[in-house]
């Protein structure tokens, strides 16, 4: 049996039983969470989260990129987010590479090198305050007031707030 096999026999037994509002894609709790996509990190049961409450975006380090970016802007202007939670982690793999040794990789397993930006960074509160940035200045962005990053400890399960220059 496949891994995707597996998931669709999990999914057979989960049909009508799985809890939260299926009525709407707005979020009824009108908030958005970027995180990495990292297995470790469980999204809903990190933050209680039931089906229905709130969009979740993922992808590798949880860094803002231009498709957050244009996943964000849809969420606020078309489906009603106002908060934006941002959560990366100790132990990231991004943490474990850089931008030049994993498009040389790429690039010599390939012939092509990519042009997009791999996003590697050393010190994950330094990547936190870099996406926060970000969003922040985004100009497609409407609603700013309540973004807030984090740092989750995958060892133990805590979360650290990020604050950037000039916050309490």
């Amino acid at each position: 049996m496949t891994a995707i096999d597996e998931l669709l026999d999990r999914n057979a037994a989960l049909v009508d039983r799985t809890r939260g509002d299926r009525s709407s894609a707005s979020p009824s709790m009108h908030i958005a969470v970027l995180t990495c996509m990292d297995a470790r990190i469980r999204v809903f049961e990190l933050f209680g989260l039931q089906q229905g409450e709130a969009h979740v975006l993922r992808n590798a380090g949880g860094v803002v990129t231009d498709d957050v970016i244009r996943s964000l802007a849809l969420s606020q202007r078309k489906l009603g987010t106002r908060e934006i939670l941002l959560v990366q982690h100790t132990s990231c793999g991004l943490s474990m590479t850089t931008e030049d040794e994993f498009k040389d990789e790429l690039e010599a397993d390939t012939g092509l090198r990519p042009t997009w930006a791999v996003e590697a960074f050393r010190e994950v509160k330094d990547s936190v305050r870099t996406s926060l940035a970000r969003l922040r200045h985004s100009v497609f962005l409407p609603h700013k007031d309540n973004i807030r990053g984090f740092v989750y400890d995958v060892h133990n399960g805590a979360l650290h707030e990020v604050l950037s220059p000039g916050q309490g």
